[in-house]
């Protein structure tokens, strides 16, 4: 075991055991089904639902049975991204975790961090009957990363909690009580093909930082596809170009890292000179926050028949009108994204481009403003929308004694105020607080950067102090 020597010996025993299971947003039956075993063993009071949910009951500690049961949340899905050259299979495969005895990290592809560490903390209650805590309701939702599916198909009348700890944060000190709402809106354009005579060429972007889009929107990090719609137009204006496809990003949540195009232009056309041309005006553009930007041209055999020219006109239109990043900051919070829209995902079938967007926003208004923008480009360009998993924000509340609770409990062990803050990406909190009347509830949770990309690590320290916190939160849970 990778894991076993660090403490709390128990916490990464149980993440580690979680990540040899693969769990991708979309394919959580089988870290639901091994739950479920979990609470069976024990002989614990569990429930899981269709849409892969798992709840599991504990009994209160002796002295705790007049308790108010507290809700311990978190999800079971992870994002798979992968470092360019990884091989690894993460449908069929876990994860080869690595230590370094101060951070953890998966070798090639995300780390599923965010937000396994919320299960494996969990689980690690459940399994202690020595800890002291009130009645406990393990809730351990499915596919989160795709737009809080699982909370939005959860039937919250199975829990009698009203207090409940969200263990899906990523920044230790931090604790989140709100966040904004958002949707994934796919838009799609039809497309006619008929043969075009002409060469055959991959244009291809990569090396950008990307992220999770919630977290580092307001960074000015490029996103991968847009770019690419930018080279694609430019090209667009010295050669009669024809669209074999375009495809990048993985999850509509991350910021994409890399994307390509395939694309027919006359013989002796200047592919490779005018790219390299515009390259330089982009990487100037992003020198700061996106150095590693890289671009590569080279001939190819395309897969397609390749689009015809009002086709192409069409989606590139799209991929050059449509609104993408930050749009708004609130007035309210210095600094915090108030509304943002990340073209996450870009696909090309033989009938239709798709384009899969995440849009959040803390106003419900706004958040229909940029539906009613993509919808708008959308269908005058002869397509459609589909708007998937929306789910609403979750207000700021004034008064929060659980907040209070974790505040004053935090500040006498590290000696410090946390920081009391709203986020712009989604949680599962606002869609649970709206099924379940008057709950109490905070975000919070150890250091793990670079999130939803291969670069994300979990500091071991921090793992530490953060379940030194819980427990003693629940201790005081009288």
């Amino acid at each position: 075991m990778m894991l076993e020597a660090l403490q709390p010996h128990a916490v990464f025993h149980w993440f580690e055991e979680i990540s040899s299971i693969p769990r991708g947003s979309g394919s959580t039956s089988a870290i639901a089904e091994w739950c479920v075993r979990f609470a069976k063993e024990r002989e614990l009071r569990f429930f899981r639902d269709e849409a892969d949910n798992v709840v599991i009951f504990k009994e209160a500690s002796p002295g705790y049975e007049g308790a108010p049961t507290i809700i311990l949340q978190g999800h079971l899905d992870m994002v798979c991204e992968k470092a360019a050259g990884c091989t690894k299979d993460m449908s069929t495969e876990g994860l080869d975790l690595r230590c370094d005895g101060e951070w953890v990290w998966a070798d090639g592809t995300t780390l599923g961090g965010d937000d396994g560490i919320a299960a494996a903390m969990a689980l690690a209650i459940l399994d202690d009957d020595s800890l002291p805590h009130p009645p406990l309701e393990v809730l351990l939702t499915s596919n989160e990363e795709i737009g809080l599916l699982g909370a939005q198909a959860f039937d919250a009348s199975v829990l009698q909690g009203r207090r409940m700890l969200n263990l899906d944060h990523s920044e230790e000190g931090s604790f989140i009580v709100g966040c904004a709402g958002g949707n994934r809106t796919c838009c799609t354009l039809p497309v006619h093909r008929e043969p075009y005579a002409a060469s055959a060429w991959r244009v291809a972007v990569s090396g950008l930082l990307g992220g999770h889009s919630g977290v580092f929107i307001n960074q000015g990090r490029g996103n991968a596809s847009i770019l690419l719609g930018r080279m694609l137009q430019e090209l667009s204006l010295h050669m009669d170009l024809r669209l074999v496809l375009v495809r990048g990003g993985l999850k509509d949540n991350a910021i994409p890292v890399a994307a390509e195009a395939q694309i027919l232009v006359p013989p002796g056309a200047d592919v490779q000179g005018l790219c390299a041309a515009f390259a330089s005006v982009l990487q100037k553009e992003f020198r700061r926050s996106d150095p590693g930007i890289a671009w590569n041209v080279s001939p190819c055999q395309p897969e397609l028949t390749p689009m015809d020219q009002a086709s192409t006109a069409r989606c590139l239109c799209l991929l050059t009108c449509a609104p993408n990043g930050l749009q708004e900051l609130s007035q309210d919070m210095p600094g915090l994204p108030q509304t943002s829209l990340n073209l996450g995902v870009l696909t090309t079938s033989p009938e239709a481009l798709d384009a899969v967007f995440s849009l959040r926003s803390s106003l419900a208004s706004q958040k229909e403003m940029l539906l009613r923008r993509l919808s708008a480009l959308t269908r005058s360009l002869g397509g459609s929308i589909v708007v998937r998993g929306d789910y609403p924000a979750w207000e700021y509340q004034a008064e929060s004694p659980l907040r209070d609770l974790l505040a004053a409990v935090y500040q006498e062990q590290s000696g410090s105020a946390p920081s009391i803050e709203v986020t712009h990406g989604g949680l599962e909190c606002g869609v649970l607080s709206k099924k379940i009347p008057g709950l109490d509830c905070v975000s919070f949770g150890p250091n793990i950067p670079d999130i939803h990309t291969p670069r994300e690590r979990m500091e071991v320290a921090s793992v530490q102090r953060v379940w030194k916190l819980l427990l003693e939160v629940l201790r005081l849970s009288r």
